[in-house]
């Protein structure tokens, strides 16, 4: 039977946020890491009839959110049921991620905290009763970001590592970003600073430390002939994150042979519905196949 959660009234706000959806059961808040003490949480949504394959679902933010310690977690937007609903009703396990984010932490500390979910995900597969070896992201804007590195990184475990869950591979097998931030070594195109830990105008110097630093946190310099598929999808009329981003990517991958897809939403801005676009029912559609072909069907 699915369930839809609603939120009640005499939850603490940190309930209130969760965005109506459906699925079997959600196991709220797992931790998958630690930082100095502070827990790294995950929902898991279980679906009705699970296909074994897992999905890491990353919400944009800008990198950021709010110091208050009664701020809306990250996987408590509606990004998690607009863009995972369907692969849930389709047998997909979910598991939408928090991670550290600005003003107080910075590249490439959210980087580190979704590798951490890959490995915690797959070590402990069995549980979930998903394939390690097929797993999947999906995120938009800062969020596509991140899962775009997580696909484009080596992600290799640590072989010597105390921690078992630090020897799993962190990489993921196929990936779908929405209007993912691609580089950050053009300030025309997107700037933040505060993300990077520096100041902007010092990346227009090529060989200097804040170079190298925007380089490694763009997905555009981490292209390999061995990254998984990627599918991209961005809005013709975003102003935020222009849709030169998914295009630069789109040269990075072909350049070395990588199966990639873009689709182009017309008339459509940012904000993961889309608002505004033509083709935009042809999104959910085009999610599942992406997935069903490169994990389901490999």
């Amino acid at each position: 039977m699915k369930k839809t959660v609603f939120a009640l009234l005499f939850l603490p706000f940190i309930i209130l946020a969760q965005p109506p959806m459906q699925f079997k059961k959600a196991d709220r808040n797992v931790i998958f890491g630690m930082y100095s003490g502070l827990a790294l949480l995950m929902d898991i949504y279980y679906p009705d009839s699970p296909n074994g394959i897992g999905l890491v679902h990353v919400s944009g933010s800008g990198f950021n959110k709010p110091l208050s310690m009664a701020a809306q977690p990250l996987n408590h937007q509606s990004h998690v049921s607009l863009e995972c609903q369907q692969l849930i009703n389709e047998g997909y396990t979910v598991f939408s991620i928090n991670h550290r984010a600005t003003p107080r932490f910075k590249f490439p500390d959210p980087i580190d905290d979704a590798q951490r979910a890959v490995r915690y995900i797959r070590h402990n597969a069995d549980k979930f009763k998903i394939n390690p070896d097929k797993i999947g992201a999906i995120g938009g804007s800062s969020g596509g970001n991140i899962v775009l590195m997580i696909a484009l990184l080596d992600g290799s475990g640590r072989t010597d590592d105390d921690d078992p869950i630090n020897r799993e591979s962190a990489k993921v097998q196929a990936v779908i970003a929405r209007a993912p931030v691609t580089t950050f070594l053009n300030q025309s195109l997107y700037k933040n600073g505060v993300y990077l830990g520096l100041r902007g105008k010092e990346i227009e110097r090529a060989n200097s430390l804040e170079y190298q630093i925007a380089k490694k946190a763009s997905p555009v310099a981490h292209a390999t002939p061995d990254d998984p598929p990627v599918l991209l999808m961005h809005g013709d009329l975003d102003k935020t994150v222009p849709i030169i981003h998914s295009q630069m990517l789109v040269d990075s991958l072909n350049k070395y042979g990588v199966e990639n897809e873009l689709m182009v939403i017309k008339n459509a801005g940012h904000g993961p519905s889309f608002k505004g676009g033509l083709n935009v029912s042809e999104v959910e559609g085009k999610r599942i196949q992406w997935f069903k072909k490169h994990l389901l069907d490999q």
